[in-house]
C-alpha cells in the first residue's frame, strides 16, 4: 500500500513541474513583448515585480505555481507519514482526490480564474487534506496501541 499512497504525491510533484514550464513558456514571451530585457534589469528582481506589467492571464500561471509550493507541502508530509505507518484504501482515495482537485484548480486558475469556482476547488482539496492530516495524526499517535 506504500506505493499506492506515494503515487499521488509523485503525480503532484510532476504536475508542479508542468506548471513551472507552463509559467515560463508564457511569461518569457510576454516579457519579451513588453520589452523587458533580463540582462539589463535591476539585480535581485522577483516575479512579483511583473504584477501590473505583464497581462493578468500570464501572471495567473505564476500565482498557481506559487500556490503549488504552499499548501501541498502539508499534503506531502501527511502522505509520507501515512505511507510509512500504514495507508488504508481510504487514505489512497483521499490522496488521489486531493491531487485531482489541485490539478483542476491549477487548470482553472491558469485559464479562467473565476474566484468562486477556484475557491470551491481549493475548499474541496483542503477537506481532503484535513482527512489525510487527521489520519496521519491518528496513525502516529496511536500506532502500537
Amino acid at each position: 500500500m506504500q506505493a499506492q499512497m506515494l503515487a499521488p504525491a509523485a503525480v503532484l510533484v510532476l504536475w508542479s513541474i508542468v506548471m513551472l514550464f507552463w509559467m515560463g513558456g508564457t511569461r518569457f514571451p510576454a516579457m519579451a513583448k513588453a520589452g523587458i530585457d533580463l540582462s539589463k534589469g535591476k539585480p535581485g528582481g522577483r516575479g512579483q515585480n511583473l504584477e501590473g506589467v505583464l497581462p493578468d492571464a500570464v501572471n495567473w500561471k505564476a500565482h498557481n505555481y506559487a500556490h503549488l509550493m504552499e499548501q501541498p507541502t502539508l499534503f506531502y508530509a501527511s502522505v509520507a507519514i501515512i505511507a510509512i505507518l500504514g495507508a488504508s484504501q481510504h487514505d489512497v482515495w483521499f490522496a488521489w482526490a486531493y491531487v485531482g482537485f489541485r490539478i483542476i484548480h491549477s487548470l482553472w486558475q491558469a485559464t479562467v480564474n473565476r474566484v468562486p469556482v477556484r475557491f470551491a476547488l481549493f475548499l474541496l482539496s483542503t477537506l481532503c487534506l484535513v482527512v489525510l492530516a487527521v489520519d496521519a495524526v491518528k496513525l502516529s499517535l496511536f500506532s502500537g496501541y
